[in-house]
């Protein structure tokens, strides 16, 4: 089944907490503190896999956590950096935020990209030691890591695309002029997926060629499938569009190119803009008539025309050279520039925190950091206390509170302790 579209979740790991830990020697009466940092947490890569050719896999698993960072350790070791996630995805998918659905990154090339940072390691107890608390008992826990719900969209990396009515011939002109072998047959839909196929010019000359499935009237709306592998086209040089010039269905030629290109301008007007030449196809059950007559519908459009048949190869031999020599004027694939910008944390304070009051003589006090200083502290140890109270009074905690008339043996809440005030 080709997937061609998923949305997962991943995080990237934490960091390892730092130690607390003292330094234990023989005939070393007062070691002091000697405990090590954390490890970073894996950083969620993605790289490009040329063996893969859908999502089909992101449908069954949806969640992608990477491993935390090792804890710190006594003797200042510090604890191993936690190996990588890597998430592998068929060359040419976008990642989108979810959320926004601006471009994170486009996954065309060969290098690896990082799309959620591990979380830095903790600090161990040895960096908090001063020449007036010199036995501190609390260490800082690894930081958070990045966590975001991201789109996979896949954008099949084609320097032509072959786009019509369904049953015009593109399955057969295709594997006609490729290794590509698609199924065929005389009805509609046929192709139910895009099909890729390698199309050699010369020792040294190829180019990619995508089947894309019909498209009918109203496919930028979804009808259809057209709606589905629109997208395909995205990345197209050069389009290859087919028209059954016979009306052997009892459709009109020329109204059939201008419903293909209206649908690609509602969809993109990038996309309409596109190069394209014209395969007249079914030229062998035509009348003379009718080909000159839509030669000139084309050309007074400055295309380029020309007539074949893919079921008696008439033109199929001509067309990889023409289409080689036309690419080599386009620019090269389209590759999709990021958007999406990630929070700065800079931006934000780092000591932001909220009071507020829960009920009577009972207050609430939002801030992260501060329950990040409580997770690495031992609240029964005196130096521990002294250095999270002094926290409290340089960040404004206690200020904010007097402020909002906080009363002695008030019950402050901090994330999952909670302390009575005392003046």
């Amino acid at each position: 089944m080709f997937i061609d579209t998923a949305q997962i979740y991943i995080k990237a790991g934490n960091g390892g907490d730092g130690a607390v830990a003292f330094h234990r020697e023989k005939y070393v009466a007062a070691g002091g503190p000697d405990g090590g940092d954390g490890g970073r947490g894996g950083n969620v890569v993605f790289v490009a896999d040329s063996n893969l050719s859908t999502l089909m896999d992101f449908r069954y698993k949806r969640k992608y956590v990477a491993q935390t960072g090792e804890n710190g350790r006594g003797s200042r070791c510090n604890g191993k950096n936690a190996p990588d996630l890597v998430i592998r995805v068929p060359r040419g998918t976008v990642v989108r935020d979810a959320e926004s659905n601006l471009v994170i990154a486009d996954i065309s090339g060969d290098q690896p990209v990082v799309i959620a940072k591990g979380g830095k390691g903790g600090w161990g107890n040895v960096h908090f030691a001063t020449p007036t608390r010199q036995i501190p008992k609390f260490a800082r826990p690894g930081q958070k890591g990045e966590e975001l719900t991201v789109r996979l969209e896949l954008k099949l990396i084609a320097d032509v695309g072959l786009v019509g009515f369904p049953n015009v011939g593109k399955s057969t002109i295709i594997s006609g002029i490729s290794a590509a072998k698609p199924q065929i047959a005389n009805y509609h839909f046929t192709t139910l997926s895009p099909v890729l196929g390698v199309v050699k010019v010369g020792p040294e000359a190829s180019f990619v060629a995508a089947d894309i499935p019909g498209l009918i009237e109203g496919a930028a709306d979804g009808i259809g499938l057209g709606h589905d592998f629109l997208r395909h086209v995205d990345r197209c040089r050069l389009l290859l569009h087919v028209v059954d010039v016979s009306g052997c269905e009892g459709r009109d030629p020329k109204e059939d190119f201008e419903k293909i290109n209206q649908e690609l301008e509602r969809f993109s007007s990038e996309l309409a803009q596109r190069p394209q030449i014209v395969l007249a196809n079914k030229c062998d059950i035509a009348t003379q008539e009718q080909i000159d007559s839509f030669r000139t519908f084309i050309e007074e459009k400055g295309l380029l025309f020309l007539p074949v048949s893919a079921a008696t190869r008439q033109g199929l031999d001509v067309l990889p050279g023409l289409v080689y020599e036309r690419l080599k004027e386009l620019p090269p694939v389209v590759v999709y520039e990021p958007e999406y910008v990630k929070p700065d944390p800079a931006l934000k304070d780092p000591r932001a925190f909220t009071v507020t009051k829960e009920s009577e003589h009972v207050w609430n006090v939002e801030a992260p950091w501060l329950e990040d200083i409580l997770a690495g502290s031992d609240v029964d140890d005196y130096e521990s206390l002294q250095y999270f109270q002094r926290q409290l009074m340089d960040s404004g905690v206690i200020d904010r509170l007097v402020e909002l008339g906080v009363e002695e043996d008030d019950t402050i809440c901090i994330g999952e302790y909670q302390f009575d005030y005392v003046f």
